[in-house]
């Protein structure tokens, strides 16, 4: 079996059979042929049910996660929601506290209509995990790395308590692309990827992916609510996202180095109070991260001493860094998330998140240095 670099690689390249092309072709039609009783002789109805660049950048993106089944969204939020969606009316979900921030509100606006209940914990707290346990758990949701103080959980332990309580682990794995961290091999049921990030890659397309360990009923019932929901990726973004993946392994590895030069200069500046992020000795969870991934990923936080003004001010003087929302692009991104969260932020005021690009580390460092004064 190839390994995971070379499965991204050629992601989509086998020769086309109709012209020897070796970048995959792009399907955009809407309708399929099919016979007078519905027969589908070409195994295409119509595209929100399955189109063929959908289908191939799904059976790429299940390979690369080990996965036995990938079903491709519109967005992340839209594959989130339709993994929660689909589990049975009364169930009880455990969300880990420093999910995304769209998810928790989704927890707490929408679960109640969905007939869901919701617990949050800390998820590298395990035993507050299993006491958070109840017989109606159906899910366990982890982020790891999380977004955005970066906190690293213990999957595999994870699973076994999830396991052990009949539920099901979900990893969102966004800030940890297949290609660093595997979480389907370390006991989780479903990995959740926002595509629009890291596995696109070049901040031009959005996407979502879930990739299920089970070919099972959980998976069915996903995919039937993707269908009849409409929640179906266009074609071009399942090209889009194809092509990204073919760079991955390349980009996720400049990534992580320059990451880890930023994260080591900032835990030496007078004006950071902390850094967040798991490629540093001094991480809480530094030892979970460095045993379940394979790299330490482009995504850091750090609170500038002074709190929410300084961390303002020092936002504001950055000249590489972009003030934008998002992540996983080739420039690099700054974002103090309390005042992209609002008011009900749990985000401490003097954090700005990073999601350092793949240019010079040394001109990446310098604009820091300018920037902190």
């Amino acid at each position: 079996m190839s390994r995971i670099e070379t499965l991204a690689a050629r992601a989509g390249s086998s020769p086309d059979p109709s012209s020897g092309a070796l970048s995959p072709p792009l399907q955009l039609a809407t309708t399929f042929e099919h016979t007078p009783d519905a027969q589908l002789p070409h195994g295409f109805l119509y595209q929100r049910y399955d189109n063929p660049t959908q289908q191939e950048t799904e059976q790429v993106l299940a390979a690369l996660d080990g996965a036995a089944r990938s079903l491709l969204f519109p967005t992340g939020m839209a594959a989130g929601a339709v993994a929660l969606q689909a589990l049975p009316a009364g169930s009880h979900v455990l969300l880990c506290d420093d999910s995304y921030f769209s998810f928790r509100v989704l927890a707490r606006d929408w679960f109640p209509r969905w007939g869901l209940e919701c617990s949050i914990v800390d998820f590298t707290d395990l035993d507050a995990v299993r006491a958070a346990l109840r017989p109606q758990t159906a899910l366990l949701w982890a982020e790891t790395p999380s977004n955005p103080l970066l906190k690293v959980s213990d999957i595999a332990a994870l699973a076994q308590i999830a396991h052990a309580g009949g539920a099901r682990l979900l990893v969102d794995g966004t800030f940890a692309p297949p290609v660093l961290q595997r979480p389907l091999e370390l006991g989780a049921d479903i990995v959740m990827h926002s595509a629009t990030k890291y596995l696109g890659g070049h901040g031009d397309v959005m996407g979502g992916v879930l990739a299920f360990r089970e070919d099972g009923g959980h998976a069915a019932a996903c995919h039937g609510l993707r269908v009849l929901g409409g929640a179906t990726a266009s074609p071009f973004a399942a090209w889009m996202i194809l092509r990204g993946v073919r760079t991955l392994a390349a980009r996720m590895d400049w990534h992580c180095r320059n990451a880890l030069a930023l994260a080591r200069f900032l835990a030496g500046h007078p004006r950071v109070a902390r850094v967040h992020y798991p490629g540093l000795d001094t991480h809480p969870q530094h030892a979970v991260a460095a045993r379940q991934m394979r790299g330490f990923g482009g995504m850091l936080s750090f609170e500038a001493e002074g709190g929410r003004e300084a961390a303002l001010a020092v936002a504001g003087r950055m000249r590489l860094f972009t003030n934008a929302t998002s992540l996983g692009s080739t420039e690099s991104l700054v974002e103090h998330r309390a005042s992209i969260e609002g008011p009900l932020s749990t985000t401490p005021g003097g954090l700005l998140r990073l999601s350092v690009g793949l240019e010079h580390a040394d001109d990446l460092l310098a604009d820091l240095e300018q920037a902190l004064g």
